[in-house]
This record gives structure tokens, C-alpha cells and sequence, in this order.
């Protein structure tokens, strides 16, 4: 037997005005999806439990089987671990995103632009990472450099108690002065963001941006802050060998955390330019040594923060063209074979932030074929099954072991 989940970041939604108050997944065209939606089993999964912020590292992390409330010990160590940093249990990890702040002479005026600093480059973002990091680096705090946008601060013998670092995508076209933290323990962090201002709109690479028309990475912003993690094996847990496909530091470290192989696809970036195809066929050679292969595509939650209702609808209907119409006939190669397709949290375009709500999900096993009658995977036809599991972190037991 096979499995293999394909994870689309963020694809669940609320009705969309620009869409003529439909969804993305109620637009999208994704006949391969639809087929084995209506030939396998439909519902709904709680995959972000009460009381817990909905990310798509705790999101994973419970799609993934494990309990968000026994395991997670902040996104950015994950992140850490992909990257190589070496972690002590007295470290504090953030994340470090290189972001685009609107010009207005004082920091807390200032606007929230681009949490992505206009999708920098992470040739470009590596060379500021390394300016910063010469800049700010000592024995207290080291910078490093990830991909894209995203990158690492580790904190020798900090804190956590910090009060609240915001995430920059939760505040897109806001002015930030509110969702800086005031705590006296993040003076030195806030101050660090603050300062960068000031020498990142001179950096040369920011200077060759606006130049060419691009967004500066003109600010440094620290949040997502955690403790070194440790997850159980995952074939120890469940009995297969794995691997995770994924164009981002937070999955390829929760596969190192759980064991699992974490292969690059050259052309993975995250976004709706990412090479589709390249993880497909990554994911059916992996097959072939590996019994568990979860691909992450985080295209439709980047649509999402973006508020691009077209692109997120595109990325829906790219991932049925570009990674299923690949994945299935390799699939059918095998005398039997489980796919599971869902999304991590709902991502919705009239909030640009990610929501807590429950998550449709299909399970589809080639053995195991029965007609439901559902016509089309979407938000509602998954609910209106009935079919509801609220306790997110059993559903990976129920994939592979029912």
C-alpha cells in the first residue's frame, strides 16, 4: 500500500465578493479532484484545536498526527532545524522576515506593504540576512539566512515572555505601531526592527530593487518565537517511512524533527510560480523507496495574505493540471493506494489571515472505490456530509490505518 497526502496551504475559504460570493474551491475547475472526491470519502477535520492559534505549523503538525499540545514548541524552531541551526534548550528561535514598511518618518507610522518584501529572491534576501547579521550578530544574537523571505533569529538564554509579536501577514495594509510588542523583555528586539530601517533602504541589493521597480526589503520583523523541538519518530509512529515535499524551511523541519526524508525540487518557491510539476515527480520517484509521501503547497495560503482571489483560484485549478494528472496514473501503477487532499486552515481572501475553522478533507483509496453522489470537493458539500472528525491529530491514524 501507498499513501501519499497533498496538503493545499490555506486553499479552504469564505465566500469571496470579487468571486460573486463564491470560493476559490467552488471556481476552481479540478475535475481530477472532484473524481475522487465523489469515488472516496468526504468530511470535515478541526485541525486547529480551541485555544490554539491557527498556523499552518500547528496546523501540519496535527494533519501530520501529532498533538499540537504535547509536541509544538513554537514555528520557528521548525524553521531553525531546516535551516541547520544548531539549537540549545536555553536558545530562544524567531522567525526573521525581510519585509516592505511604507516611508513615513517614524517606525510605529509606518505600514505594513509586503510581508514578503515583494517575493525577494533568496539570492537577494541571503545578502541582507548577511549585512544584518554583521550589523546585529554578537554572543547574544545570530541571524540565518533561509529562503525567500524567511529566515531565523536565535537568541542566546532569552525569553519568551515577550508579550505579542505579531505576524507580519496578519497585518497587511495596516499601520504596525499597535502590533509591536511594548513588553520591556522585547525592547532589544523591537529596537533591532526599528534600527534596520535605517540601513536596509541604503543596502545596494534594496537600492538595485527600487530601481528595477521592486520592493525594498527595507525592515527586519521578528515573531513566531519558540524553544528547540522534538517530535516521535514518524514510522515509529505509524509504521511507514515518509517523505515531505515542500518549498518551505517550517515542513522540511518538521520531516527532519519526525525522521522523514525532505528531498529539494529545484523551482519550489512557495507561491503560484513554483514548479508544480517538479513536485509531482519528486513525490513518484519517492514512491518508490518510501510508503508515505506528503506534498506541502503553499501557493493558495500566499494567494490568500495576498488578497488575489484569480491567483488563488489558479493555484487550485494548477495543482489539479500539474501535480494530480501526474501523481494518479504513477498511483494506479500500484496494486493499491490511499491519497488523502485537504488543507492545512482556511486562508480566507476577505481576511487575508489564516482562520481556525474546520477543514474539508477526501480520502481515496483505488481498492475501495464507492459512488457518494458529491459532484464537486468544496467547503459545503464536505460539511453538508455530516461526516466530522474534531479531534484533528486522529485523522492521520485513520488514513493509513482503517
Amino acid at each position: 500500500m501507498k499513501y501519499i497526502v497533498v496538503l493545499y496551504d490555506g486553499m479552504a475559504d469564505y465566500p469571496v465578493p470579487a468571486l460573486n460570493g463564491k470560493t476559490p474551491m467552488e471556481c476552481a475547475k479540478k475535475p481530477i479532484l472532484d473524481r475522487l472526491a465523489r469515488y472516496g470519502e468526504v468530511g470535515t477535520v478541526k485541525t486547529v484545536a480551541d485555544g490554539l492559534k491557527p498556523g499552518s505549523d500547528i496546523a501540519n503538525m496535527s494533519v501530520l498526527g501529532y498533538n499540537p499540545k504535547e509536541c509544538y514548541t513554537g514555528r520557528s524552531p521548525l524553521e531553525a532545524v531546516s535551516i541547520g541551526v544548531d539549537m540549545l534548550p536555553t536558545d530562544i528561535i524567531f522567525r526573521c522576515n525581510l519585509v516592505t514598511l511604507s516611508d513615513e518618518e517614524n517606525y510605529e507610522n509606518k505600514t505594513m506593504v509586503d510581508y514578503s518584501a515583494g517575493d525577494i529572491s533568496t539570492e537577494d534576501a541571503s545578502q541582507i540576512i548577511k549585512s544584518v547579521q554583521e550589523h546585529f550578530g554578537n554572543d547574544i544574537f545570530a541571524f540565518y539566512s533561509g529562503v525567500a523571505y524567511r529566515h531565523c533569529l536565535v537568541w542566546h538564554d532569552g525569553t519568551l515572555d515577550l508579550g505579542k509579536m505579531t505576524p507580519p501577514h496578519d497585518i497587511s495594509g495596516k499601520v504596525i505601531g499597535e502590533h509591536l510588542s511594548d513588553s520591556e523583555n522585547a525592547k532589544e528586539l523591537i529596537t533591532m526592527m526599528k534600527d534596520s530601517y535605517d540601513f536596509l533602504m541604503e543596502h545596494p541589493v534594496n537600492k538595485r530593487r527600487i530601481a528595477e521597480g521592486k520592493r525594498p526589503a527595507n525592515s527586519i520583523w521578528l515573531w513566531g518565537e519558540g524553544t528547540k523541538p522534538s517530535l516521535p519518530d514518524f514510522k515509529e509512529k505509524f509504521g511507514v517511512n515518509g517523505s515531505i515535499i515542500s518549498a518551505v524551511d517550517l515542513l522540511k523541519g518538521i520531516a527532519k524533527c519526525a525522521g522523514m526524508a525532505s528531498p529539494d525540487v529545484k523551482g519550489a518557491t512557495g507561491y503560484i510560480d513554483t514548479n508544480f510539476e517538479g513536485k509531482a515527480e519528486c513525490a513518484i520517484e519517492e514512491l518508490k523507496t518510501k510508503d508515505f509521501v506528503y506534498i506541502h503547497i503553499e501557493a493558495p495560503d500566499e494567494c490568500g495574505h495576498r488578497n488575489e482571489p484569480e491567483n488563488k483560484v489558479k493555484s487550485i485549478e494548477m495543482i489539479d493540471e500539474k501535480v494530480l494528472s501526474r501523481l494518479i496514473p504513477a498511483l494506479d501503477e500500484y496494486d493499491d493506494y490511499k491519497i488523502m487532499v485537504l488543507p492545512d486552515h482556511p486562508t480566507p481572501i476577505v481576511t487575508m489571515t489564516h482562520a481556525g475553522d474546520a477543514v474539508p478533507f477526501m480520502i481515496y483509496q483505488k481498492s475501495k472505490e464507492k459512488d457518494n453522489g458529491i459532484d464537486a470537493f468544496t467547503e459545503n458539500t464536505a460539511k453538508d456530509t455530516g461526516n466530522h472528525i474534531d479531534i484533528g491529530y486522529s485523522l492521520m491514524d485513520k488514513f493509513i490505518n482503517e
